[in-house]
């Protein structure tokens, strides 16, 4: 939580930072961190992974510290914004010059990092959660149009918005210079794109199949053997997968024989959704422990709750409660750090709607996730269908593109970094690396999917590694039995939950009861609407 403010007497800025150690963990490194003039303070959230490389190219600088955080802030003093461009890595951060009363902050290419800020008398506030800015006298608001679009049309806002009035963030791949030479009021802060994903595209041309490989290999070990770099133990989230099998047999390669890594996996019970057998057959290949971890349906009630206090903002279901008991189960047996598999999808055009004209965004459903029919019509009149760039010249594209920095990524990098930070522990995204997305993006169609088989070039890759019955099988989302628990184990729970949610001010409850009824009559296509209105209510 940070706050700057600006009168014509005095300009000052309040820093404060809550430190995860995990790389540099002496107390040398703590945050905010000072520049060896004293003139520049930073705050800064993430991790550099090529910070020893930038490090060398910054002979001139006096380092007291082993940190990526010195690097960075060095890295910014020797060449401005441009720094931004040399840096790969997930971070958010923000440097206070003391002498000439500007603030800059910068966030990470695709938001892996989040920076929410708000202006209120004057001052600018800005955090790394929503409810520091309440905390701090930002009024919590509802934002009405993006709650009324995320129960129409059941998407989460655009970049730079959130759900809350008053209350903006950062987008990924933006920056912003804020002079404190007057009062500070929104007109103020205009947030520059720095990372400019179009152009990088353009210039990279498609390849041919074995020269693309082997460079997406070569960016592919690279990507993972950077986020090794820790100083403290390792640890992956694991399912079964085609991307969670690349990452096993990539860090498998890669992972020198004095380090170890454990594995983390979910599973419910419920054998039409479990991936257990999987994930078996896969971690058999490697020397690595596998640490099986159950959710239990009546688990759930309290997760809800000790989860929507950290996401702040809608999530996304049980499968996140799940996911969150892998980073709980890693922090009791001392693992600060884990790897997944996200991104995948996004880069090489691996959901089926890609491909099958539907107007779907989610995986295997077609029908409407939504039912705005519950809403009042003030409400509802309030709801604005965003539109989304296409910057580039076929549909394929476009969508991904949508997904990358819209939709999916957004949401899902948000969902996961709140729920591994609860538990103290850092998640790194190797297939976010941006030389692989870009790489795999800039591919022809025809690289992505052939014979039916989407990421098709990745299927050949890990094929080599892996063999045919991994590599080739079909995409399963990852689920859980969501839609069974919520008409049976946990009827009465979220029949509770539900008549709050009828209750509230722009909800019609006359519909929301007769869809309940419907549900638990077994129209049960999707259970997604029931979750909207099951969350809504513990936020």
């Amino acid at each position: 939580m940070a706050r700057c403010k600006s009168c014509l007497a005095r300009k000052t800025a309040f820093l404060g930072h809550n430190r995860l150690s995990i790389i540099d963990l002496s107390d040398d490194a703590n945050q905010p961190f000072l520049d060896a003039s004293g003139r520049f303070a930073m705050v800064f959230n993430g991790e550099i992974y090529n910070y020893l490389e930038l490090k060398k190219e910054l002979t001139d600088y006096p380092f007291k510290t082993e940190s990526d955080t010195e690097v960075l802030l060095a890295a910014y003093l020797k060449w401005g914004k441009k720094a931004l461009e040399k840096c790969n890595g997930m971070f958010s951060f923000a440097i206070w010059d003391r002498q000439d009363n500007t603030l800059f902050a910068a966030r990470d290419r695709f938001g892996v990092k989040p920076f929410y800020y708000a202006v209120l008398n004057g001052q600018f506030y800005f955090s790394s959660e929503i409810k520091a800015l309440f905390a701090a006298g930002i009024a919590k608001k509802r934002n009405q149009k993006v709650w009324a679009n995320y129960f129409t049309y059941g998407t989460y806002g655009l970049p730079d918005e959130t759900f809350w009035d008053g209350i903006e963030q950062l987008p990924g791949g933006h920056c912003m210079e804020i002079r404190f030479s007057e009062t500070i009021n929104t007109t103020a802060i205009q947030p520059e794109k720095w990372y400019d994903f179009e152009q990088r595209i353009s210039n990279t041309p498609p390849l041919p199949e074995e020269e693309l490989k082997e460079k997406y290999e070569a960016f592919l070990n690279d990507a993972v053997k950077l986020r090794f770099r820790s100083d403290v133990p390792l640890g992956m989230n694991v399912s079964g997968g085609l991307d969670s099998s690349t990452l096993i047999a990539v860090v498998r390669d890669n992972l020198s024989s004095d380090k170890n890594i454990e594995a983390f996996t979910f599973y419910t019970g419920n054998r039409d959704y479990d991936e257990l057998p999987w994930v078996d057959k896969l971690m058999q290949t490697t020397p690595y422990e596998l640490n099986k971890v159950l959710l239990k349906s009546t688990d759930v009630p309290e997760l809800i709750a000790q989860i929507s206090h950290f996401e702040d903002e809608p999530f996304g279901g049980f499968p996140t409660l799940a996911y969150s008991l892998l980073f709980k189960k890693a922090r009791e047996k001392g693992i600060k750090v884990l790897l997944d598999g996200q991104g995948m999808d996004e880069a090489w055009a691996g959901y089926d709607y890609y491909h099958n004209n539907s107007n779907s965004i989610i995986q295997g459903l077609n029908s409407s996730p939504v039912r705005p029919e519950i809403l009042t019509d003030e409400c509802r009149n309030l709801a604005q269908r965003d539109e989304y760039p296409q910057p580039f010249d076929n549909k394929l594209q476009n969508l991904q593109y949508r997904d990358l920095f819209y939709t999916k990524i957004p949401r899902a990098l948000r969902f996961n970094d709140r729920i591994s930070m609860m538990h103290g522990t850092e998640l790194r995204e190797p297939f976010l690396d941006y030389r692989l997305a870009e790489l795999a993006f800039a591919q022809t169609e025809k690289m992505k999917m052939q014979n039916g088989q989407t990421k098709w070039l990745l299927r050949n890759l890990v094929k080599e590694k892996l063999g045919d019955t991994i590599a080739l099988a079909p995409k399963r989302p990852l689920q859980t039995p969501q839609r069974e628990w919520i008409a049976n184990e946990l009827k009465e729970y979220c029949e509770q939950q539900i008549k709050q949610f009828s209750e509230m001010d722009f909800v019609n409850k006359a519909k929301v009861i007769s869809l309940w009824d419907d549900y638990l009559k077994g129209n049960q296509d999707n259970s997604f609407y029931i979750w909207q209105w099951i969350n809504a209510v513990r936020l």
